[in-house]
């Protein structure tokens, strides 16, 4: 019987978060109450269930979809690296199947370099591109997979791997990890890399 009215919720569910993208939490779940009223669910614990399902898939839902551009993007931290893969024209590259693993500096990171050096980085899309692809790795490698060692870059050289006491690429620190787009992975670094 839950399994039956579960299929019938996800389908629902489906067609609310189409419809009514902005308003996701508040109308699915008065939707979802709604829908169980109408079967006329007496058993108060099953309705607590079937609800806290549709929720979890609400959420589960909301983080696919999203590609590792995108996922920067809405992380709200990457503006500067959003910036500059759009003047590097490699927002359609990073927007492909991939799967990629991106070592991503935080707007942090980039305001490390002197105002002057950015801009001038910025300005030259053949060397940004270079350091950009630099933070980039073919495949989708989570943390529990990452090992001490080089590791070749979609640039073509290699980063330095490192381990003890904390994951480190080259001279940067990964402040976070695995966050997961459809077509790869984020890690989050505190400096930007230069290929050397």
């Amino acid at each position: 019987m839950l399994k039956r009215y579960y299929m019938f919720i996800s389908i629902q569910f489906r067609t609310i978060h189409d419809k009514f993208p902005i308003a996701r939490i508040h109308l699915s779940v008065k939707q979802y109450e709604d829908i169980l009223n109408l079967l006329n669910l007496k058993d108060f614990e099953m309705k607590k269930t079937l609800l806290a399902i549709a929720a979890t898939t609400l959420m589960a839902t909301n983080a696919f979809g999203k590609d590792i551009v995108d996922t920067a993007v809405s992380a709200g931290t990457f503006s500067t690296l959003a910036t500059a893969l759009g003047a590097a024209g490699l927002i359609d590259t990073l927007k492909g199947p991939g799967p990629f693993t991106v070592f991503a500096p935080t707007d942090a990171a980039f305001a490390k370099i002197p105002k002057a050096q950015l801009d001038a980085l910025l300005a030259d899309k053949a060397k940004l591109t270079a350091v950009l692809t630099y933070h980039v790795v073919s495949g989708a490698v989570m943390s529990k997979d990452v090992k001490a060692g080089m590791v070749k870059t979609v640039q073509g050289s290699s980063l330095s791997v490192s381990t003890m006491g904390g994951v480190k690429v080259d001279e940067a620190n990964v402040t976070a990890v695995d966050i997961i787009a459809d077509n790869g992975v984020i890690h989050v670094i505190d400096t930007v890399v230069l290929p050397r």
